[in-house]
C-alpha cells in the first residue's frame, strides 16, 4: 500500500515545477476584470463629481445627500448658504451636494 503513496508524492512534484506561471494569469485576469468593473467606474464617477462641485456657482439649485432642495445664495471655499425655503438658509458643506438641477426647477415643485 505504501507504493501508491510514494507514487502520488512523486507525481505531485513533477506537476508544480511548471506551473508557476499558469497560477498567475487567473489572478491577472481577475484584477484587469476588477479593475473595469469596479475600480475605473468608481474613480471616473467621483472626478465628475469633484468636477460639478467645483462648477457651483450663486444662483444654482442643488439637491444635497440629505435631500434638501435649495438655490445658492453664497459660495464660500468649502461651504455654501443655500435657501431653502422663505428667510430659511443652510450652511452646507461644498462636497454633500448630490447634482445640480436644472434652472426653474424649484418653482415646479
Amino acid at each position: 500500500m505504501s507504493f501508491f503513496i510514494s507514487d502520488a508524492l512523486a507525481q505531485g512534484a513533477e506537476g508544480q515545477a511548471g506551473g508557476g506561471f499558469e497560477m498567475i494569469i487567473p489572478l491577472l485576469l481577475m484584477f484587469a476584470i476588477f479593475y473595469f468593473l469596479l475600480i475605473r467606474p468608481q474613480q471616473k464617477k467621483a472626478k465628475e463629481h469633484r468636477n460639478m462641485v467645483e462648477a457651483l456657482s450663486k444662483g444654482d439649485e442643488i439637491i444635497t445627500n440629505g435631500g434638501l432642495v435649495g438655490k445658492i445664495i453664497e459660495v464660500d471655499e468649502s461651504f455654501l448658504t443655500c435657501k431653502i425655503a422663505d428667510n430659511v438658509e443652510v450652511k452646507v458643506q461644498r462636497h454633500a451636494i448630490m447634482s445640480v438641477l436644472p434652472k426653474g426647477t424649484i418653482k415646479n415643485i
